[in-house]
Order: C-alpha cells, then sequence, then structure tokens
C-alpha cells in the first residue's frame, strides 16, 4: 500500500511541476520568430539600464504592455532576441530551451550577436 501511496505522490509532484512550466510561458499574445536571413528576421540585444536599487529586473509579459501578465524577469546583461514590435514592446526569446515573451523597448540595447 505504502508503495502505491509513494508512487502516486511522486506522479502528481512531477504533473504539476511540468504543467506550471507550461502555464507560466502560455502567451496571452503570441508572435513569430524569423530567423531567415533573407527577410527581417530577430535580432540580437541585451538588457540594459535596469536600476540595481531599483526592483533590479525587466519583467517579461505575456503580451504587449504592463497590462498583461508578468511571467518570467530578466536582468541587466541577459541577452535576448527582438523578433516583433508592436508599439514600445517588443515580441523577444531567450535562453534555451526556447522561452518567449514580450518587454518594454527601454531596457533593450543592442549587442553584436
Amino acid at each position: 500500500m505504502w508503495r502505491w501511496i509513494v508512487k502516486l505522490t511522486v506522479f502528481v509532484a512531477a504533473l504539476a511541476v511540468s504543467s506550471g512550466a507550461a502555464v507560466a510561458q502560455q502567451l496571452d499574445v503570441d508572435f513569430q520568430i524569423t530567423e531567415d536571413t533573407q527577410i527581417a528576421g530577430c535580432s540580437g540585444a541585451s538588457v540594459v539600464g535596469l536600476d540595481p536599487n531599483g526592483d533590479g529586473f525587466l519583467a517579461v509579459r505575456s503580451g504587449p504592455g504592463a497590462n498583461y501578465r508578468k511571467i518570467d524577469e530578466l536582468h541587466n546583461g541577459d541577452e535576448v532576441r527582438t523578433c516583433e514590435p508592436r508599439g514600445e514592446w517588443w515580441g523577444i526569446y531567450y535562453d534555451e530551451p526556447r522561452r518567449k515573451g514580450w518587454v518594454h523597448e527601454n531596457w533593450l540595447g543592442n549587442w553584436a550577436g
């Protein structure tokens, strides 16, 4: 009986972790990642200008605006690929496995990458 309870507990915990990761990256407003060198595609940028005495992070949002859910945080020096502008907001992707979201352009600087 105890083995069955332990197996069930491990299964439920694994399911909760995997479903939580999927929800965290679900975008309310999606965008296409274009890496085709023949057309305008995604380009490199880095997070810059965050006040180290402030909150210290750039909120990654599920859509292009402060009213969308915060799904992640980036910090000064983090590298991203910018893909789609919507006003002052950019659709970005970063890290492996690939994560996507939206950030305000005020905190993006160019990098050679």
